[in-house]
């Protein structure tokens, strides 16, 4: 029999199957499959037992199942939460990090997914390629002056969060299209911006001065509602707004009114505040707008380094390790010592 067994539950799927592989030759790791049809009792017996849950995205995710002060209440052994993806705002990172909870993510795993899908709406909307070919199919005898488009070469790109796959954007265009790359990332200094191929400015001069506005920081509270109609009303009229990061970031009807009333050539969104978005949503309606169903960074090949990226870092997490992908390493002293009170050995100190 296999001593100080961990508990890791997660509800319906790991996306792909690669990460139950990897999982099962640990005979020490439990890994519990939860079902949101179950009853809730049931699935609360669960849970309550656990010591790392594996969240949904924010789109498949049910209530009462976000990891929140409610559920840590219920959960007295729960060590570690980790988000599927980069983002983590499903997650209340305030009450893990009281409560000596880790959370980590998946940052990086899917940039290659997310910035090619980036570059694809800024080309699509660039070249008026969703707006024309449906007028193929739907306009007798369309005249193709109408639907003639712009180059990207040599314009200028505002990246808003200049990270693992902000950085990766900046790469393609860059070495692609000529482009010159602006960055707004309080976060980083004008050095490390440098250094991946940016130029630090503040978001007033982004706006201002560039011919595409890509959108790659997580959604937090600082985040929330950081484009509006003042945001809007800096952009050229003839720049484009791409957000593949997360809804909320923008207010909807502020870019619908801005989009409508031709203040901002177009927009590319991946993501919406309710996803999928009511199909009466006023951006759905617009022409000059592309919609995709926040599928960004689920192609085949990110998937994969997603999941497998997932397994891995649970099997340093319970073997006393710190994650190379944790979003608050603030809670690590509580989190240390309830490490040791639970599984019974010491965790690995942080790096200096």
């Amino acid at each position: 029999m296999v001593a100080n067994i961990k508990r890791l539950v997660y509800f319906e799927e790991f996306m792909n199957p690669v990460a139950l592989s990897i999982l099962a030759d640990r005979p020490d790791i439990e890994v519990v499959r939860l079902e949101y049809a179950t009853p809730d009792d049931d699935n609360w017996a669960e849970i309550s037992r656990a010591h790392g849950y594996q969240t949904q995205s924010r789109t498949e995710l049910k209530e009462p199942w976000f990891a929140n002060a409610a559920m840590l209440a219920r959960c007295p052994s729960m060590l570690a939460v980790s988000s599927t993806g980069a983002g983590y705002d499903m997650v209340d990172v305030e009450a893990c990090t009281a409560a000596g909870v880790i959370v980590v993510n998946q940052s990086g795993t899917n940039k290659e997914g997310v910035a090619e899908h980036a570059l694809g709406l800024i080309l699509a909307l660039s070249k008026k390629i969703a707006v024309s070919e449906k007028a193929m199919r739907t306009v007798p005898n369309m005249d193709r002056r109408g639907y003639a488009g712009n180059d990207i070469r040599n314009k200028t790109l505002g990246i808003v969060g200049i990270g693992n796959i902000g950085t990766r954007v900046a790469d393609i265009c860059r070495a692609a299209f000529g482009m010159t790359v602006l960055a707004y990332d309080p976060y980083q200094t004008a050095e490390q911006i440098a250094a991946r191929g940016g130029q630090k400015v503040s978001l007033e001069e982004l706006l201002q001065r560039s011919d595409y506005v890509t959108v790659h920081c997580p959604r937090t509270k600082d985040s929330f509602g950081m484009f509006g109609r003042a945001q809007f009303a800096l952009m050229k009229p003839t720049a484009y707004f791409i957000n593949t990061a997360r809804g909320g970031i923008h207010d909807e009807a502020d870019l619908a009114d801005a989009l409508r009333e031709r203040r901002i050539a177009g927009a590319g969104l991946d993501v919406f505040l309710k996803e999928p978005p009511d199909l009466d949503h006023p951006l759905l309606h617009l022409d000059n707008v592309i919609v995709t169903p926040h599928n960004a960074g689920m192609t085949d090949e990110s998937v994969f380094e997603m999941v497998t990226a997932t397994a891995h870092q649970w099997i340093d997490i319970f073997d006393g390790k710190v994650p190379p992908r944790m979003v608050n390493p603030e809670a690590w002293p509580l989190y240390s010592e309830r490490f040791e009170a639970i599984l019974g050995f010491r965790p690995a100190e942080l790096p200096a």
